[in-house]
This record gives structure tokens, sequence and C-alpha cells, in this order.
């Protein structure tokens, strides 16, 4: 899945208003998620008010990036041609400790190994100025 960024044409993040603090801990390869102070709560992906409360009670809080499988697929068919290169490759969600599903690669791990319930630990995947979390066997 790694390629020099410069031949490596896969899209980019986009960060939104919200979602920007997510994005620039991903460049020291911190992964943030918002969590709910009324609620005690996290929540994934960014959003501007809480899932629970409707409230903008929300702070930035580190996740662990601890968790297992919950679902994946393998992808064998690209759905660009910036993708032909790294078929097949695993696409799970994973379910992390903190109790928020995030989609992301299943990485160093051979695809007929992923299994639903197999523990995970977050790992990064450079992608221009960012880092992308993906995630490998612990």
């Amino acid at each position: 899945m790694s390629g020099t960024p410069s031949a490596d044409q896969r899209p980019v993040p986009r960060p939104s208003d919200f979602s920007l603090p997510f994005w620039a801990a991903t460049k020291e390869r911190r992964l943030l998620l918002q969590y709910c102070r009324d609620t005690g709560r996290y929540q994934f992906f960014a959003r501007p008010v809480s899932l629970f409360t409707g409230k903008r009670n929300l702070e930035w809080r580190e996740a662990s990036g601890k968790g297992r499988v919950y679902t994946y697929t393998q992808v064998h068919h690209p759905p660009t041609p910036a993708w032909a290169a790294h078929v097949p490759y695993i696409v799970g969600s994973i379910e992390l400790d903190e109790g928020v599903r995030i989609m992301a690669h299943v990485v160093n791990c051979a695809p007929e190994k992923v299994a639903i319930g197999m523990r995970v630990r977050l790992a990064w995947e450079s992608r221009g100025e960012f880092n992308l979390p993906v995630f490998e066997p612990e």
C-alpha cells in the first residue's frame, strides 16, 4: 500500500472546519476522537455537535489506537485507476476500545489471516501532508 508521494495518485484528505483538529493531529501520528463532555462518550467521525445531545460541548481526546476488527472486506477491483497498484487490500470497520468504529485499511497481515474479532493496533500510512490511520494485528 505504500508508494512514493509523487507516484501515489490516491486522494488525500480535505478537512472541514470541524475535522481540522483530527487531520492536524494525524500529521503528528496522533489519533484524536471527539468526546462528548455531557455523556462521557466518544464519537467518530468529526461533527460540529454531539451525536448524543445535539450540543457543541465536545472536546478532542487522544485515542488508544487499539481495537478489534468488527467486520471487513477484501477489495479486488480498484475503485479508480489510482488504486490499481494497491489491490487486493482489506478495508475494515475497526471498533476502537473507546467504543467507536472507524473505517480503515488493515495492513501487515495476509488477507486470509484477517478475522472478525481480531485485535488490532494503530499504524500509519503517509499520504501527502497527512498520515492516514491504518490498523495492523496486535
